[in-house]
């Protein structure tokens, strides 16, 4: 039954993100990677030149600050879906905070 199902996501097609979220975003995609590399580490992974699943080493233990684009898009594309999904949905995303770069 799995070989038949066909995913479908929303269409995103007239929907756009406004600019003022594009901080957000990047805020948000770090910590999309902070949290699995915290996973990871838990799970007993550490850092190594490649990726080894069976010694659980990866390239991509690092600060977020030091991925290569194509890692960073794949955490972007994550946050901006979900962004993307919540205003499909009618949700208002909007900051409340003077400095929103202040987080705890």
């Amino acid at each position: 039954m799995t070989g038949q199902w066909t995913p479908k996501p929303i269409d995103f097609g007239q929907i756009t993100l406004p600019r003022e979220l594009d901080n957000l975003v990047e805020q948000l995609a770090e910590n999309v990677h902070n949290s699995w590399a915290l996973e990871r580490r838990q799970n007993g992974w550490t850092y190594g030149p490649e990726r080894c699943d069976q010694r659980k080493q990866t390239p991509l233990l690092i600060p977020y600050s030091q991925l290569r684009e194509e890692e960073k898009n794949y955490d972007r594309r994550t946050v901006r879906d979900t962004l993307l999904c919540l205003i499909a949905w009618g949700y208002e995303i909007r900051c409340v905070r003077k400095s929103p770069e202040a987080l705890p």
